[in-house]
């Protein structure tokens, strides 16, 4: 007899769809964002009623280990000055906050390599943009 580790592996889930989400193109058919679950909630549904042959509703059992499960504490940041509680490595959201501030919080996080949960490419390109624009009007901005 060999022994052998046991490794946890990941367990295939069911995608959990909406109700009829096949039969009408609001509810999916034709745009994928809207095939997202809705529960069942009609008297005599036979997905609420777990019927044999339709499809598995999600459940607490579904749930993936906790172990396996990206944990990223996160902060909410609305100056540079609230950086200075935020640990290495962990991860920040920015808050509502205009282009300058915001820069300057970029700009800060990286240098400290904190992970930026809304930073989005479409930000980066405009700070490309305003970048390239000062130096262009000499600081200015207009």
């Amino acid at each position: 007899m060999v022994d052998e580790k046991k490794t946890a592996t990941k367990r295939k889930k069911p995608k959990f769809l909406r109700t009829d989400w096949h039969k009408k193109i609001r509810l999916g058919r034709g745009v994928k964002k809207n095939q997202k679950w809705h529960g069942a909630k009609g008297r005599q549904n036979k997905l609420r009623l777990n019927r044999k042959g339709h499809s598995r509703r999600p459940k607490i059992g579904w749930g993936s280990a906790r172990g396996g499960r990206e944990q990223v504490s996160d902060f909410r940041v609305m100056n540079v000055g609230d950086l200075a509680s935020v640990k290495k490595g962990s991860g920040i959201i920015i808050g509502a906050v205009g282009m300058k501030k915001r820069k300057e919080i970029i700009a800060k996080a990286n240098e400290m390599g904190v992970k930026i949960l809304n930073k989005y490419k479409r930000e980066a390109e405009l700070l490309e943009k305003t970048d390239d624009r000062e130096q262009k009007t000499g600081g200015n901005g207009k």
